[in-house]
């Protein structure tokens, strides 16, 4: 991704001026550029709410995959899935009600989720509005469970959001769902390769 020369500046302007219209498009645009490369599935969806689900399996030990889950998220994350951005402005605390936040220019900051379990090397609960959903009344639960697996480790991301959408809140589970799979299998492959990008 390049950069302007002010990257602050269009940053916060960026932020400022979003609007539900717009983060719609674009996600509906990343559901249609995002490749399937990893298990999705929408579980269910409905008029107040839906629930998706990434399973990813990942060449390494659930120890190793917790760490940089957590640790690593800015090398791992797209950028192009930030407010700044970024990623390298995305911080997880590991603590119950810790802040998966993100820092904006001029000291401001985004709460994308919050920690509300923790069990090192097994499982991550948070809940909050990723993205767009953040535009709108609505919020959710994340649980990410690290189960031992033949080979290393298969990571089961579970996302059940609820809230209110005049079109339907079940319009947002195909566009969340692929934006979580290439979130994870970003993840995948930054644990195997030290590189989020599909190997070559």
């Amino acid at each position: 991704m390049t950069h302007a020369q002010n990257p602050g500046r269009k940053a916060a302007s960026r932020y400022n001026g979003l609007t539900m219209r717009n983060e719609s498009v674009f996600a509906l645009l990343i559901l249609v550029l995002t490749p399937a490369i990893a298990k999705p599935d929408v579980v269910d969806s409905a008029s107040n709410g839906f629930t998706v689900k990434v399973t990813v399996q990942i060449q390494a030990a659930p120890k190793d995959v917790y760490r940089q889950l957590i640790h690593n998220v800015g090398d791992w994350w797209n950028s192009a899935h930030t407010f700044s951005g970024d990623a390298h402005n995305l911080s997880i605390e590991e603590k119950p009600m810790g802040c998966f936040c993100e820092k904006l220019p001029n000291e401001g900051s985004v709460r994308h989720m919050e920690v509300v379990s923790l069990m090192p090397g097994k499982s991550l609960g948070m809940t909050g509005a990723l993205g767009p959903l953040q535009m709108i009344a609505a919020t959710g639960n994340m649980r990410v469970q690290l189960l031992a697996s033949e080979g290393g480790t298969k990571l089961e991301a579970t996302y059940s959001v609820t809230g209110y959408l005049l079109a339907g809140m079940n319009t947002f589970a195909a566009p969340v769902n692929s934006v979580l799979t290439e979130q994870f299998t970003r993840l995948k492959n930054y644990v195997e390769h030290g590189n989020p990008a599909p190997p070559k």
